[in-house]
């Protein structure tokens, strides 16, 4: 007789489910969406309030929110708002739930940085279809995100006021939060007037037709390069960040030819034209073992000379250089 498997072994895995918040002060409407959400295999967080919302957010940074448009106290449209103005929530897909259709509420859930809205009574089905078109383009924007950062180009898109004189970065890439903090000592969101100044001269550069030109930011021995990629609306405008040092160089070479980091600064100073008996007093090895390196590097770039890797490696040096 085959034996029967045990509850444990029946339950849905939830070990790599997507996390869905749900935000609604009415307990059945909990209740509704809870268990249709945890049959198709979703972890379900849930919460009450504006308040709690925030909290379970802040703490769990769920993969979409579906969030009651009217609720006692603080209101879906400002928990939204304040979701969108935390860079480590912002991303995240936000579906209002709403009995109110007239323009003004719809127009509201939208401003309030709402990427949909269904209405009440809720239908679980209606609401797992839009959820899933949600999640993936935010997980597709995030991978393209993290693919940039990974090759040393952070990301970012600021918004301009209508009259030029100020600016909010309306998201990052975690990479570009970073230096953003390094070199201005901002907080996240934050657009230093430097930056500002220089999105004021694009923006009248780019109303006559002409080419702009990079931001170059210098910190003692480091140098940040701002490259505007797109003006994505009348106001908004996405860059690129692209540190240029030493480190910055080391760290791309590594990514870009999957070294280690000791091969990455090994090959660094090939590319400088330094001998392995250089490199070995510049990095506190043996001339072998610098060799030992180079040849491991010589195998991953699938090249035979010290000549030919250096040439691989300049174009990524270039590319960095800009």
């Amino acid at each position: 007789m085959t034996p029967r498997p045990s509850d444990a072994s029946r339950l849905p895995d939830r070990t790599a489910s997507d996390v869905v918040l749900i935000v609604d002060d009415v307990p059945d409407n909990l209740s509704l969406l809870h268990d249709a959400l945890d049959e198709a295999g979703y972890t379900v967080l849930v919460a009450t309030s504006g308040e709690t919302a925030l909290q379970r957010a802040a703490q769990a940074v769920p993969d979409v929110v579906l969030l009651d448009a009217v609720m006692p106290g603080m209101d879906g449209f400002e928990v939204a708002r304040r979701l969108k103005a935390d860079p480590d929530t912002a991303h995240i897909p936000i579906l209002f739930m709403t009995g109110l259709t007239d323009t003004e509420h719809v127009v509201a859930a939208f401003g309030a940085g709402g990427a949909d809205y269904v209405t009440k009574p809720i239908r679980p089905q209606e609401v797992l279809a839009r959820m899933a078109v949600h999640m993936q383009s935010a997980r597709q924007a995030r991978q393209a995100r993290n693919a940039l950062d990974a090759f040393g180009h952070a990301t970012m898109a600021v918004h301009v006021s209508n009259d030029r004189m100020s600016g909010k970065a309306v998201w990052q890439t975690p990479l570009a939060r970073q230096l953003m903090h390094t070199y201005f000592g901002v907080d996240p969101g934050q657009v230093p007037a430097e930056l500002l100044e220089w999105l004021r001269e694009q923006s009248a550069l780019a109303d006559e037709g002409r080419e702009g030109r990079p931001l170059t930011v210098t910190r003692e021995s480091r140098q940040l390069v701002f490259s505007l990629q797109e003006r994505t609306s009348d106001d908004d405008w996405l860059m690129v960040l692209r540190e240029v040092s030493d480190a910055a160089v080391v760290e791309a070479l590594l990514q870009a030819f999957k070294l280690t980091m000791k091969e990455a600064e090994v090959l660094y100073w090939v590319v400088k034209g330094k001998t392995n008996r250089d490199i070995g007093d510049i990095l506190g090895s043996s001339p072998a073992t610098v060799k030992k390196h180079l040849e491991h590097v010589f195998e991953k770039l699938g090249v035979e000379t010290r000549n030919a890797a250096a040439s691989l490696a300049m174009k990524k040096v270039r590319m960095l250089a800009g």
